[in-house]
């Protein structure tokens, strides 16, 4: 079965009951036909389509990262990204059942679940009337449902097994949580397919979700507790894990940014991603432009593309990069730290911060000249002074005498700074809560996804997949899981295989380590899956969601658990202790 989709548009009518209707479809793949491959194909499609909304910056993706150490958004300059102080809350850990970052985040995920629904109920019947197409389809849509349960119940606590839309849903929690999803994956695991690639559930992503549950069974069977990690559960870890690396199907990316490019679909790293090739391009380009600089233009063949200032790093988490590699500069010794695309003249001036713009006969030399589809901005944990294109008075981008575009310091002119329009985007370390920490410049930005080339805009449309599971995390769960268990050289070997792969910039390639412990495993966690959406699940598993970091003090540990949305509650509130609130809210 080629991979032919249509995507549907389908109205949620019943949080509980999850009834779809009014089903509008766009065909978006003619190299499958017939009428019983039309609906095998519209079923699945709505399914896998409404990822791209669930992982979407304003849904669940920034509610998982915003309340990690590793994530800062701020009021920017007493104009941007307040949004009613959901970001504010979310990463203070003071959120509230009415915040509208928890609503967004739960809906679409709730959503994404009655979309995997339908499609069960459309292909199950096909299947058992014995349509290997549909059965294969089948496979894929109930891996799809555990894995999105699997976030319902790390953010909230809880899933909801619903087996049919006439159904009331049940909701499950603690072991029985992980029982229903664990049954799931296995219902499937030996007859899913195994060559569909990453845009699609095969075995390989469910092995690596059966891993992940297990990883972290003793967090959800006791949510604001101190986990117990069994043995049991780590052999598990181990067993799934193994089964991904010795099967010779994926190999690490030596050049680390690769795994984040437009021909990404292609990576052998990759096990599941959210497919954006094509026609099936969605409107996704907010992993990238969501905290880069306003004044950034990363695509200048497209002139109104550029970034929104929102979150940047803490300079908390920065400093877990410090502590590492002491007097060396992390630029300088990780490459996935970063990557230097731009090629800032050696005549550039030394220290150009807190300067008024200098002045043409100054500038004469600290630029360089790109055709404007060939300039790439630098890419992983972006500081200080920033290069790329600027534009002049009238809006247009400055060009050198070949009519090619000039690449120089990038002027603030976003924002109410004090540096708008007289001084450059300087990305400064301290980021935090009070007005001068939350300027448009201040913060270190993570750059980890390339701006599409073929994007038609700039900032839709992306066809980078957006990476949901790959080797490197495969590695690192199982040398957690031979760390909990006692095998430290095991873990150690794990640990090393990754941090010494990336190898297509030899002199940034991380020394292989000599020793490992919890403490630096999840370090290395850190410096390998940063802003991938990991860091607060890591957080609670290690034991670090309590502490203290920028504007954030809060040490419940009921405040793993984000708070269910009242609209949610008031929804159920015609069924006596159906939908209970979670514990500290």
């Amino acid at each position: 079965m080629k991979n032919k989709l249509i995507i549907t548009s389908l109205f949620l009518t019943s949080l509980l009951n999850w009834n779809c209707t009014d089903l509008e479809e766009e065909l978006l793949d003619e190299t499958l036909t017939g009428a019983q491959a039309e609906v095998i194909s519209g079923a699945i499609a709505p399914a896998y389509g409404q990822v791209s909304w669930t992982w979407r910056h304003t849904n669940y993706y920034g509610l998982t990262l915003i309340p990690s150490d590793e994530a800062i958004l701020p009021y920017r300059g007493g104009s941007d990204w307040f949004d009613g102080g959901k970001f504010l809350a979310a990463h203070s850990h003071n959120m509230t059942p009415t915040n509208d970052l928890v609503a967004s985040g739960w809906n679409e995920l709730t959503k994404n679940i009655s979309r995997t629904l339908s499609a069960i109920e459309v292909l199950t019947p096909l299947a058992e009337e014995g349509d290997t197409v549909a059965a294969d389809a089948l496979y894929e849509m109930k891996a799809l449902r555990a894995y999105l349960n699997m976030l319902l119940l790390d953010g909230w606590g809880l899933v909801l097994q619903k087996e049919s839309a006439e159904e009331l849903s049940v909701v499950l929690r603690s072991q029985e949580a992980i029982d229903y999803i664990e049954g799931e994956l296995l219902s499937v695991v030996d007859v899913i397919n195994t060559d569909k690639g990453p845009g699609r559930m095969t075995q390989a992503a469910v092995w690596g979700l059966l891993a992940r549950l297990n990883l972290n069974a003793a967090v959800y069977r006791d949510p604001a507790g101190t986990p117990n990690f069994t043995q049991e559960d780590m052999d598990r870890v181990i067993t799934y894990t193994d089964n991904i690396i010795n099967s010779g199907n994926f190999s690490l990316s030596e050049e680390y940014f690769e795994l984040f490019n437009d021909d990404n679909h292609t990576n052998p790293e990759l096990i599941f991603a959210l497919d954006q090739r094509g026609v099936l391009e969605r409107e996704h380009m907010r992993w990238a432009y969501w905290p880069i600089a306003g004044a950034m233009f990363p695509r200048p063949e497209h002139p109104r593309a550029d970034g929104t200032d929102g979150p940047a790093i803490t300079s908390d988490f920065y400093q877990t990069w410090v502590d590492a590699y002491g007097d060396v500069d992390p630029a300088e010794a990780d490459a996935r730290f970063y990557q230097r695309n731009t090629i800032v003249p050696e005549a550039q001036l030394a220290d150009l911060a807190g300067r008024e713009p200098l002045l043409e006969t100054e500038t004469e030399n600290s630029y360089f000249c790109v055709e404007d589809v060939a300039f790439e901005m630098d890419r992983g944990i972006l500081r200080g002074i920033q290069w790329g294109p600027r534009k002049d008075e009238e809006g247009q981008f400055l060009t050198c005498d070949d009519g090619t575009i000039k690449i120089l310091p990038v002027r603030q002119t976003k924002g109410n700074s004090p540096a708008r329009d007289v001084g450059y985007v300087d990305h400064t370390l301290e980021i935090d809560f009070s007005n001068e920490g939350s300027l448009h410049n201040t913060g270190y930005r993570p750059s980890k996804y390339q701006f599409s080339r073929t994007s038609p805009n700039g900032n839709s449309n992306s066809s980078v997949d957006i990476v949901l599971m790959r080797l490197a995390e495969i590695y690192l769960m199982r040398a957690e899981a031979k760390l909990r268990n006692g095998d430290n050289a095991g873990a150690l070997a794990d640990v090393n295989t990754v941090r010494t792969s990336r190898t297509a910039r030899p002199a940034q390639t991380p020394a292989a380590l000599t020793a490992i412990d919890l403490e630096v495993l999840y370090r290395e966690r850190g410096f390998e899956l940063y802003w991938e959406g990991f860091r607060r699940t890591d957080q609670i598993r290690f034991g670090t969601y309590e502490d203290t970091w920028t504007d954030k003090t809060d040490a419940d540990p009921n405040h793993r658990l984000f708070p269910i949305p009242q609209s949610a509650v008031d929804g159920a509130s015609g069924i006596e202790g159906f939908l209970v609130q979670n514990p500290g809210y």
